[in-house]
C-alpha cells in the first residue's frame, strides 16, 4: 500500500442500522430526521461515520444509540454498499446493519443534536430518505425476511417469551403472508422450550408461554 497515492484518500465508512419492530401487527422501522447537511430536514435510518479507532460493529451500536438513544447489545451486518457517489461530501462505503425490538421496551430520543425527531414508519409509508437509504432499507427487508425463518433474531423482540398465536402474528406481519396454525404450531414446537406459565394474548384465552432453544440452530419454518 502507497500511502502517498491520492487514490487511497478522502474515503470513509457510513455505518447505517434498520431497526425494526412489530406494533399491533404492522411491522415499523424506526427513521430519524436530519438536522446537519448533507440531506438537512430529510429522514432517514440512523447512520453515522465510523472513527478511525473503533470496530464497525462498535460505530453502528454507538451511531444507533447517540441518534435514538436506543442502546443494544449486538446487530447483524447484512450488505455492504459502495456506490461511488453515495455521499455528496467525499466517498464513503455504507455498512449496513439489521436489528428488531419490542419499541414498549424502549424510549426513542426525539431530538440529539443532530436529528430533530424519530419516530416508527410503517413499512407502507416510508418517505423519500437522505443518501440511499431507500435502497438499503429495501435490502433490509428482504434480509429481515430471510433472518426470521432462519436464526434467532426474534430472541431480542420476545425476551420474556411469547405465545405462539402472538409468535405467529409477528411472522406473517414481517413476511407478509398468512401461516398455517397448525403447520406452524408443529414447526415451532420442536424448536421452543415451554416455561411452565400461561398469558392472556390479545383478549383471547390463556395460552402457554415459550422461549427459543437456542440449542437448535434451525427455526426454518417452510
Amino acid at each position: 500500500m502507497e500511502l502517498k497515492n491520492k487514490l487511497y484518500k478522502n474515503i470513509g465508512i457510513h455505518v447505517i442500522t434498520a431497526l425494526f419492530t412489530v406494533e399491533k401487527g404492522i411491522t415499523k422501522v424506526l427513521l430519524i430526521r436530519r438536522t446537519n447537511e448533507p440531506y438537512k430536514g430529510c429522514w432517514s435510518l440512523p447512520s453515522g461515520a465510523m472513527y478511525n479507532n473503533e470496530l464497525i460493529k462498535v460505530a453502528a451500536l454507538r451511531e444507533l444509540k447517540e441518534k435514538t438513544g436506543i442502546e443494544l447489545d449486538d446487530l447483524s451486518p447484512f450488505r455492504t454498499f459502495d456506490a461511488l457517489d453515495r455521499s455528496p461530501l467525499q466517498r464513503m462505503i455504507g455498512v449496513g446493519y439489521i436489528g428488531i425490538i419490542d419499541n414498549k421496551r424502549v424510549e426513542v430520543l426525539k431530538s440529539t443534536n443532530k436529528t430533530s425527531n424519530a419516530d416508527w414508519f410503517s413499512l407502507d409509508n416510508i418517505p423519500t430518505l437522505a443518501y440511499d437509504h431507500n435502497e438499503i432499507l429495501n435490502y433490509a427487508i428482504e434480509k429481515l425476511k430471510e433472518k426470521i425463518i432462519t436464526t434467532d433474531i426474534l430472541k431480542s423482540f420476545f425476551p420474556n417469551g411469547f405465545t405462539l398465536p402472538e409468535l405467529q402474528d409477528v411472522y406473517e406481519s414481517i413476511l407478509n403472508i398468512k401461516i398455517d396454525r397448525r403447520n406452524f404450531r408443529k414447526k415451532m414446537l420442536s424448536v421452543v422450550i415451554d416455561t411452565g406459565k400461561e398469558i392472556k394474548y390479545l383478549g383471547r384465552k390463556k395460552a402457554k408461554v415459550y422461549k427459543f432453544d437456542y440449542r437448535k440452530k434451525d427455526i426454518s419454518i417452510f
